[in-house]
């Protein structure tokens, strides 16, 4: 299975080397497929071993690029990576190249990849990219938003509870960031981006990168809620949203309120504006969420309530 570091020449007339005992993490195209690199075509014809998160997916695009994937083809996904991983080590031991390759984009960002860098990291073996297409890069440079400091946070949780609190905890951050997100959850997901981040903050909704279809959609958060209202986008989504300004990262900095601080701020609350004393509960822990952007169970607050009220 061993093959020694090769250096092919692509119909370019591009050389391009195939390194022996090493696993090769490498981008496959995110929706057009003329993004295929020369490297990633040699690769796919000369791998020893090519590890695909989804073996007809990888056939797929061999066709699409006229390819013949020489090398043993192995399921490498979600389930099964932490399993495989070793397997396909041994092999890299011996001198054989693997391929690592996720259905689009790069290996690791979300997607299948991390198990085997860090058990070769662990193991002293070599491990090597492939770049490529990227969605997230793709979306930030389109999105003409700063670029020189984001931060990627992956797919949005799917349960409002969760998403609240992830928005939450990103309210003050600074930096531009970059979500993905399925157009089954874009409705809800802008309802919160816009509860949580105001609607005035300029954001990006980039869909269907590289395809015929691609969109690009830009102006503030309640803008772009509106158009997912207006017209649903399809597709791959990816959401770029502008970081907070000084002003807006220093009023959501958490103010660190106990239990009791936040009954007897309820307690005011109830009494100067003449609402109930739930609702004054449910105001107030909302408001000043936790550092990690949880709340503070509205129960602990009525029962501190209560007690403060027995003194």
């Amino acid at each position: 299975m061993a093959s020694a570091d090769v250096a092919m020449s692509t119909e370019s007339g591009i050389a391009v080397n195939i390194p022996s005992g090493t696993v090769v993490l490498a981008a496959t195209p995110i929706g057009n497929t003329a993004d295929a690199s020369s490297r990633l075509v040699a690769l796919l014809e000369r791998a020893d071993i090519v590890a695909a998160e989804d073996t007809r997916r990888l056939f797929d695009l061999a066709n699409r690029l006229g390819v013949h994937v020489s090398g043993k083809v192995v399921a490498y996904h979600d389930h099964n990576e932490r399993d495989k991983s070793d397997g396909l080590l041994d092999a890299v031991e011996t001198g054989a190249t693997v391929l690592v390759v996720s259905d689009a984009g790069m290996p690791t960002i979300n997607d299948p990849g991390l198990a085997i860098v860090r058990r070769a990291i662990e193991r002293g073996l070599p491990v090597t990219c492939a770049p490529g297409p990227s969605a997230v890069l793709d979306a930030l440079a389109l999105s003409g938003l700063p670029t020189d400091r984001f931060c990627y946070e992956g797919f949005l949780p799917r349960k409002h509870s969760e998403r609240l609190q992830h928005l939450r905890a990103l309210r003050g951050e600074r930096r531009t960031i970059v979500w993905y997100e399925a157009p089954h959850r874009i409705a809800e997901a802008m309802d919160d981006i816009e509860q949580v981040f105001g609607a005035t903050r300029k954001m990006a909704l980039c869909r269907e990168l590289t395809k015929d279809y691609e969109e690009v959609r830009r102006g503030t958060v309640g803008e772009i809620r509106q158009s997912v209202v207006d017209t649903p986008p399809r597709g791959e989504i990816v959401l770029v949203v502008d970081g907070a300004s000084r002003e807006e990262a220093e009023q959501a900095a958490p103010e660190s309120l106990g239990v009791e601080e936040l009954a007897a701020l309820a307690i005011e609350r109830s009494a100067h504006d003449g609402v109930r004393i739930k609702d004054a509960i449910a105001q107030v822990v909302q408001e000043h969420p936790r550092a990690d952007g949880s709340l503070v169970h509205r129960k602990e607050v009525y029962s501190a309530v209560l007690a403060a009220k027995e003194e």
